[in-house]
């Protein structure tokens, strides 16, 4: 499991997502044979909102455990689940191997009512990490975000549910994308000062893409500094230099990071295995 991974290094793990079409899965299998080339710690398998993917988040999940021979961080998210859901789902990952999964509140599905969006099982990922633990040994990593969550009121509520669902059941955390160290920095000394000790990950998102930022801060809600923005101003128009620029973006944010003793680093890869091999290669070879 990803806990007898920790020692005194910074671990490197990403995140790879299920294809929308059935016969795109084997491009994943194909992003995953050049991934696990660089054995990183452990690969995370998102998971469609209300369950739409979880049979793919499954499937894929198998695979990086046991054709990758690399630790599996399986997506669970609450919206959408069930008591009976939740058991199969776990009962499926147990007999494929994977011991470890990521739990999440998730976003309301568009075919979902708001009454039964309001009538769900599960409301947050809270309800769902003591569930998970009744079903036997299990890794149970977790989200949290180094700005705030969008719907916390302020710091001191956000961090209140954060430890809570730490001292509930979770082994670790993984941050939302965030663009400038110093965010992560002040996060990590707010939570260690509340008493949360738990492994946290920082989630990096590489820059490739000038229309890619927009998307990404929409979804995350994290703040652009002055420096990322000029190098979208200057290389957005040029596809070949802004994928380049924002590799060597991040590439400096993940160095910064291990430098100052990051517990590990979360590459969100985009299922492009080119862009994570290169920060990998400028970091950790």
């Amino acid at each position: 499991m990803i806990k007898e991974k920790y020692s005194q290094k910074t671990i490197f793990s990403c995140e790879v997502f299920p294809p929308k079409r059935n016969d795109d899965i084997y491009e994943i299998y194909k992003t995953l044979d050049e991934i696990k080339l660089l054995k990183p710690d452990f690969i995370s398998v998102t998971y469609g909102a209300g369950g739409s993917n979880s049979k793919k988040t499954a499937t894929i999940a198998a695979y990086i455990q046991n054709i990758c021979e690399v630790e599996a961080l399986a997506h669970m998210t609450a919206v959408g689940m069930t008591e009976e859901s939740l058991n199969s789902i776990l009962f499926e990952l147990k007999k494929k191997g994977v011991y470890n999964v990521l739990a999440l509140r998730g976003d309301k599905p568009k075919t979902m009512t708001d009454e039964e969006f309001e009538q769900r099982t599960y409301r947050y990922a809270s309800d769902l990490i003591p569930e998970i633990r009744k079903n036997g040994e299990m890794f149970v990593a977790g989200a949290c975000y180094p700005e705030v969550h969008p719907e916390s009121s302020n710091w001191e509520e956000d961090i209140k549910y954060l430890k809570n669902k730490v001292d509930i059941g979770l082994d670790s955390l993984i941050t939302q994308m965030f663009f400038d160290n110093s965010v992560f920095y002040n996060f990590m000394d707010k939570i260690r000062k509340a008493g949360i000790e738990v492994p946290v990950h920082a989630g990096i998102m590489p820059i490739t893409a000038a229309n890619q930022l927009g998307t990404s801060v929409k979804l995350s809600g994290s703040s652009v500094p002055n420096e990322l923005s000029s190098i979208i101003a200057k290389y957005g128009h040029d596809p070949d230099d802004m994928k380049k620029a924002g590799i060597d973006y991040a590439i400096a944010q993940v160095n910064d990071l291990i430098k100052n003793g990051v517990d590990g680093i979360h590459v969100y890869t985009m299922n492009k295995a080119d862009t994570t091999m290169a920060i990998y290669e400028g970091t950790f070879a």
